[in-house]
């Protein structure tokens, strides 16, 4: 069945950005022209996907505004001859069909995306987490619903990562297929660097099987009260197969506010619009 159905979790409560997330989902945040959220949508948009279903607090009203026709502001720039401006408006409200469904406990990220268990139904979907923005000339979920249809299985996005760095991720054990995928031997949610079983470590992207959710459902909370989704795929590998992925691309993370600095300086020099005078700003800086 092919891959129609995403779900974007937008639920935190973006705490390492505060006071900037007091009254703006992180989400929100701006990286170079756009918010968070948008470039998660238009990835979607890209790769095929049909349906997004947003997880968010039942407090958070920005995303869902940002996502929406805004009737007045599109009379304004018509009339004002700001056609730019009108298209890049409505462009975001036409990038999906989006739903939205409350998450009232912040359990983690397993229990986010049980929350969209009746929205997806019986079929496979994706995950996306915002704060990874991953730059590639193919949409890195567009790469991976091409190896979902090739396996069959559940895929997850995985980069090498530096061996200092991998106890603040999941790691595969993998089984290499090809110079890209690997099949998925076992899990491990952030292990000491001399206990992970590879550099491969899982990134905000996935492709699940609707079995995943009866693992969700059968995952007891963790140490902090959280549903690890690692905790639930491990489950589910002993049912199915599933897939790790080397994606191409270049991945940014910006759920800290040094990474998203650095992911507003290396995507900012290559905006079309302004790219080239940023970066002579940039050589006339004294550091």
């Amino acid at each position: 069945m092919e891959v129609r159905k995403a779900v974007i979790t937008a639920a935190g409560l973006g705490t390492r950005f505060l006071p900037a997330t007091k009254a703006l989902s992180k989400e929100m945040l701006p990286l170079v022209d756009r918010p968070l959220i948008q470039y998660a949508l238009e990835e979607c948009a890209s790769s095929g996907i049909e349906q997004v279903i947003i997880i968010i607090r039942p407090e958070q009203g920005t995303i869902g505004e940002h996502c929406s026709p805004a009737p007045e502001l599109e009379r304004m720039l018509e009339d004002k001859g700001k056609t730019s401006e009108l298209d890049a408006v409505r462009n975001v409200s036409s990038l999906a069909d989006i739903c939205y469904v409350h998450q009232a406990e912040q359990l983690g990220l397993g229990h986010a995306i049980l929350m969209a268990k009746d929205a997806v139904g019986d079929e496979p979907f994706a995950v996306i987490l915002p704060d990874d923005i991953i730059d590639g000339q193919v949409p890195a979920l567009g790469q991976m619903k091409r190896i979902y249809d090739q396996y069959g299985g559940s895929v997850v996005a995985v980069e090498h990562i530096a061996e200092d760095k991998v106890s603040s991720y999941g790691v595969v054990d993998p089984q290499k297929i090809d110079d890209k995928v690997s099949r998925v031997l076992g899990l491990v949610e952030k292990p000491a660097p001399d206990k992970a079983p590879s550099d491969l470590c899982i990134v905000g992207r996935y492709i699940f099987t609707p079995q995943i959710f009866d693992m969700i459902e059968k995952t007891p909370r963790g140490a902090i009260g959280e549903i690890q989704i690692t905790d639930a795929m491990q489950l589910l590998l002993q049912e199915q197969n599933m897939y790790a992925y080397a994606f191409d691309g270049k991945r940014h993370d910006t759920g800290t506010p040094l990474g998203m600095l650095k992911a507003s300086v290396e995507l900012g020099l290559k905006n079309a619009a302004f790219g080239d005078e940023f970066r002579e700003y940039l050589a006339q800086l004294e550091l």
